[in-house]
């Protein structure tokens, strides 16, 4: 008898205690925000918010306010809405709002990398080293050279070629991606391949091939992060993961000439750290994938909207001539490539406006931090809210600050100068009279701001500069409409288009 009652104490005990880890349990205390877990126990929104998480917050948002908590895979998240209540979401002490707990489990499960406790301190530190300041302007100097390599090599020195077709994105990704990855992670010794000109071949062939292997794990990024890949796609994940594990591997990167010293001083503090290789292997695949995976969509889309505006495409091309003038250079048949430095990069106003209105219409990051203590928000309206312990609380500038009609005139058009005043200084914003701190969040906020900002934004202004410098450019089709985006990609960073479009160059001079 007394075994019967032991085996049905255990028997509820699990059935209750699946039920709580289901959330059927779940309730709403007072001051706590609106709670809906949806019809699925568990999955509660996963699969609605997976589909397409713009159209589902827009939904949540219009149904429950600016703050609301939804179940989605297990985890509540408490989204917040208000674009006045980020900053103290976004200042908040780490011990009550942690992001480095998500995280930790994507880089675990994308990279196979287990972060350390100093790993967060290595990638600052480093990053306010190499990737600012000083350090910005050697790595700089690096990536002009990588495009030189990529770009620019086989310029005709004499008459005019005839048109060059190629798909716009492809063509975007791939310089871009290329060129980042050999200013970091180094280049071919020229000793070892037998000159310099046979170097810098070995760098355009290993840096297409780990480009294109690099594009069939971007594709896969989306449901690996969620853990939805089905088996066979899994499967390939797990391949290109190992690949990059033994190309970015400690012993074949230390391999290489002019290593960045980004790459060079986290694996040597790895080192000091106990890290062993493998792992710090593993490290490499996180900081390609982190430093390369959205600059080459953004510069894709940077360089789209321009040429779908011919005002806009016009005054930046004459901002960078005028800056190329005033450098005493020339973009001339019979002349060698332009050197674009970070000074010269500093004086586009215009194409940093730009840039800012691309990033504004496709970068869609969704932000996340773990609520390790019950902390208490206040929103803009006065309306006090607990967030729970053990819940997450989640920001998606797209909707609340990027698109929103009250912050930016005519959200959905692209207008180059919407950043710039026309003395060049750059321009306020203002919702309901009160001027806003965030108006466009595509590097985060706060402690977990993307450290490489600087260096992706040097990047894509020096790849866009030098094509409309040394290039004229046009669509195919001009009368093609600006593809629609991949709503798979949602939450992801840069948004990425459902399909490519043509476009053709050849030089100017």
């Amino acid at each position: 008898m007394m075994l019967w009652v032991v085996l049905l104490c255990t028997l509820v005990s699990s059935l209750l205690g699946g039920l709580y880890v289901l959330g059927v349990f779940r309730r709403q205390r007072p001051k706590e925000p609106p709670l809906d877990k949806g019809t699925i126990p568990w999955l509660g929104y996963l699969l609605e918010f997976r589909k397409d998480c713009s159209e589902f917050l827009k939904r949540m948002q219009s149904k429950h306010g600016d703050v609301f908590t939804v179940l989605i895979g297990g985890h509540y998240f408490t989204f917040v809405m208000d674009p006045f209540s980020f900053g103290t979401i976004v200042k908040e002490s780490r011990s009550k709002l942690n992001f480095r707990t998500s995280a930790t489990q994507l880089v675990m499960l994308a990279f196979g990398y287990k972060p350390i406790e100093a790993t967060y301190n290595i990638v600052h530190t480093s990053s306010l080293k190499h990737l600012m300041g000083d350090g910005l302007t050697v790595l700089t100097q690096a990536t002009m050279e990588s495009f030189r390599k990529l770009l620019l090599f086989n310029l005709s020195s004499g008459e005019k070629r005839a048109w060059q077709e190629e798909n716009l994105f492809h063509y975007c990704y791939n310089v871009v991606f290329r060129a980042g990855y050999l200013a970091l992670y180094g280049t071919e010794p020229p000793r070892g391949a037998g000159s310099q000109e046979k170097a810098e071949e070995q760098d355009r062939l290993h840096s297409s091939q780990l480009f294109q292997e690099f594009r069939k794990y971007d594709r896969l990024f989306p449901r690996l992060a969620f853990a939805l890949l089905p088996p066979k796609d899994k499967r390939e994940a797990e391949r290109l993961k190992r690949h990059f594990w033994n190309v970015l591997s400690v012993e074949k990167v230390w391999q290489k000439d002019n290593i960045s010293g980004w790459i060079s001083d986290q694996d040597k503090l790895l080192a000091e750290n106990g890290v062993p290789e493998y792992m710090r292997g593993r490290f490499m695949f996180m900081l390609l994938w982190a430093a390369q995976g959205n600059t080459g969509p953004a510069a894709f889309w940077l360089l789209l909207y321009l040429l779908k505006h011919p005002e806009a495409l016009k005054a930046v091309r004459d901002e960078v001539d005028k800056v190329l003038k005033e450098s005493g250079q020339e973009v001339k048949a019979g002349r060698p490539p332009v050197t674009v430095t970070r000074d010269m990069l500093n004086q586009t106003p215009l194409l940093d406006s730009a840039l800012e209105e691309t990033l504004r219409l496709v970068a869609a990051p969704v932000l996340v931090r773990a609520v390790l203590e019950d902390t208490s928000l206040r929103t803009s309206s006065g309306t006090e809210f607990t967030l729970r312990r053990g819940d997450r609380v989640a920001l998606f500038p797209h909707i609340s600050l990027q698109m929103n009609p009250e912050i930016h005139e005519e959200p959905h058009k692209f207008k180059y100068d919407r950043f710039v005043n026309p003395d060049g200084a750059r321009k306020d914003f203002y919702r309901n009279g009160k001027k806003l701190k965030f108006v466009s969040m595509p590097w985060g906020a706060g402690v977990s701001t993307c450290p490489g900002r600087f260096f992706a934004t040097a990047e894509m202004k020096l790849f866009v500069f030098l094509m409309l410098s040394h290039f004229d450019l046009e669509l195919v089709d001009e009368e093609e409409e600006i593809p629609a985006i991949d709503i798979s990609r949602w939450g992801f960073g840069i948004m990425q288009p459902v399909r490519d479009v043509r476009f053709r160059h050849r030089p100017r001079f």
